[in-house]
Formats: structure tokens, C-alpha cells, sequence
């Protein structure tokens, strides 16, 4: 479970602070996929980085799996993203002078898990996300965009993440690919029973989701439950249930 509970991100300005997120509270529980949706500016890369741990809130708690993690230290943070979160990019980000299998090895490299071990589940999560064994030691150069994207979230899955967080993920890819991506983190979140959470601008990606976020101006401003409208977001609601 992803509890997020009055949630609030201040930077300081020339003008003065600058407040990106704004009280927000939400949950998202174990094995469900989200979206968070908004236009540019409304916030929702800053959130999605709160998330992370990649940066602190200035106030407000988020939850994880019953870790609170906005309050540790630097080495705890840094512990908590190695081993709690996986990361999906638009753009990849896999190392280009790796092949796809030793992509996926890394982060276990980093927790360190021994090396047959890492191959190994390498192994099972690429073949998972349907990475054919003979593309498992090609370069990313070599692989399409939506192998690249399958890469990555077979990297992501890598130590057993609670939580999945991906910037438009289907940002590069075409519709026929990122409908495929979609489905693979629809599947991955129900068997795995992870939570994912996306940002996104594409209204058809956040349609097939779970469940979707509006933020405007660092608010949330809405939510729907599998493209439907649920209870709108009241002055004052502090923890939003869905």
C-alpha cells in the first residue's frame, strides 16, 4: 500500500516560495496501477520524485509498505531506493555498453546479490516481460524501443520493488507498443502484487490504469476509478480513499 497523506513540496524563489505540490493526499493499494495526470507545471514530476525519495517534502508523510519514508536519513533513502522502489524513464536510461541481461543484473550487483543469482532471476524477469533468449546479451542499440521498455521494467523488478514508478513510460514508443507496455504493467502489478504508479500525459494510457490522479496547480483536483469518476476531491480532504 502507497499511502500518501498531506503531502506538500515549497522551492524558494526570487519572487518567493513557489509552492509544486499542495496538500496532496491519496492511497493506492498493493497490486493496482495509477496514473497521475496533469499539464505541464501541475506538479506531477515533482510528485513522482517525492516518491522516489529523490528528493524531500516539505511537509506531509508517504508511506510504503508500512515504511514511512519521508523522514530518514540519507543512507536510509538511500537503502530505500535500491531495494524498495524500481524506476521506469521515457527515454530508458539502460547503459548502452551492457546487454540487456547484465542491465537487469546491476541494481542486484548493487544490493549485493551474488553473481548466479543474479543471473538468474536476470533470466526469469526478461523472459517474463517476453525477451527472447537470443536477444538477452544484445546491446540496447540492438534491441526496438519497446524492448528497450521491456528491459527497463525488467530491471526495475529487479529486488523485488513495493513500488513501481515510471515517467511516461510510453512516451517514445508507438501506440500499438505502448498499449503492449500498458498491458505488461497491468499484468506485472497483479501478479506481482506491486504498486505502480505513472505519470503521464497520454489520456489513453491513464484511461487503461487502475485508477487516475488529477493534479492542477500542485493540487489534486480529481480522481477516477477505471476511467470513471469517483467522489471528487473536497476543500480540506485529507486522505483520499479509492
Amino acid at each position: 500500500m502507497l499511502t500518501v497523506t498531506n503531502l506538500r513540496k515549497e522551492f524558494r524563489s526570487g519572487a518567493g516560495p513557489v509552492v509544486a505540490v499542495d496538500d496532496v493526499s491519496f492511497e493506492v493499494p498493493d497490486g493496482q496501477f495509477a496514473a497521475i495526470v496533469g499539464k505541464s507545471g501541475s506538479g506531477k514530476t515533482t510528485l513522482l520524485g517525492l516518491l522516489g525519495a529523490l528528493d524531500k517534502p516539505t511537509s506531509g508523510t508517504i508511506d510504503v509498505g508500512g515504511q514511512q519514508i519521508t523522514k530518514g536519513s540519507d543512507s536510509a533513502l538511500i537503502k530505500y531506493r535500491r531495494n524498495r522502489i524500481g524506476f521506469v524513464f521515457q527515454a530508458y536510461n539502460l547503459i548502452p555498453n551492457l546487454s540487456a541481461i547484465e542491465n537487469v543484473m546491476l541494481p542486484m550487483e548493487f544490493a549485493g546479490v551474488p553473481k548466479k543469482q543474479r543471473r538468474d532471476r536476470a533470466v526469469e524477469l526478461l523472459d517474463q516481460v517476453g525477451i527472447t533468449a537470443d536477444k538477452h546479451n544484445r546491446k540496447p542499440t540492438k534491441l526496438s524501443g519497446g524492448e528497450q521498455q521491456r528491459v527497463a521494467i525488467a530491471r526495475a523488478l529487479s529486488n523485488h520493488p513495493k513500488l513501481i514508478l515510471a515517467d511516461e513510460p510510453t512516451g517514445n514508443l508507438d501506440t500499438q507498443t505502448g498499449k503492449l507496455i500498458v498491458d505488461l504493467l497491468h499484468s506485472l502489478a497483479r501478479t506481482k502484487k506491486t504498486t505502480i504508479v505513472a505519470v503521464t500525459h497520454d489520456m489513453e494510457v491513464a484511461r487503461q490504469t487502475d485508477l487516475t490522479f488529477r493534479l492542477q496547480d500542485g493540487k489534486l483536483v480529481g480522481q477516477e476509478r477505471g476511467g470513471r469518476p469517483v467522489a471528487p476531491v473536497a476543500p480540506g480532504t485529507k486522505v483520499v480513499r479509492v
